[in-house]
């Protein structure tokens, strides 16, 4: 297996775990009041803004860590060099993740225009979001592993 390929997967596997732990804990936190108080706008409008730092945070700290894990066990460091296929499987990865996050934004606005409730909006984009990004991971992964 490539670097590309564990850093894929890896990639996949944080971006999870991340999702699920910082759901869970803020979910917790979901105020017990009616679907179009200020409240409920409120949690949404935290959840995203301290999500956004957290999972930066998180990508950036998982990045060390697997470059040291990856140079200890394989002996192996990092491709000095990004080449012109590296930068087109990037490519195609992320559109196919924007493809999917287009596709939930669309969704997210038309659960409003079906009079669901706002929160209905919010998980939707947080949902299209991490199915973006997961989309984009294993779109890398698969590109690598065919010799794209």
């Amino acid at each position: 297996m490539s670097y590309q390929e564990r850093r894929a997967l890896v990639s996949l596997v944080e971006t999870i775990v991340i999702s699920v732990l910082y759901s869970a804990y803020m979910i917790q936190r979901y105020p017990a009041a009616t679907p179009y108080s200020p409240e409920i706008f409120h949690f949404w409008g935290s959840f995203f803004l301290i999500l956004i730092p957290v999972s930066i945070v998180a990508k950036i700290i998982t990045a060390i860590i697997f470059a040291i894990l990856n140079a200890i066990a394989t002996r192996e460091e990092e491709p000095p060099i990004t080449d012109e296929r590296d930068k087109l499987i990037e490519l195609k990865a992320q559109t196919n993740g924007g493809y999917v996050f287009i596709i939930g934004f669309i969704l997210a606005v038309g659960s409003l225009v079906i009079s669901l409730p706002p929160a209905a909006m919010f998980i939707i984009l947080l949902l299209a979001g991490m199915l973006s990004q997961i989309i984009s991971d294993i779109s890398q992964f698969y590109y690598y592993r065919r010799g794209f």
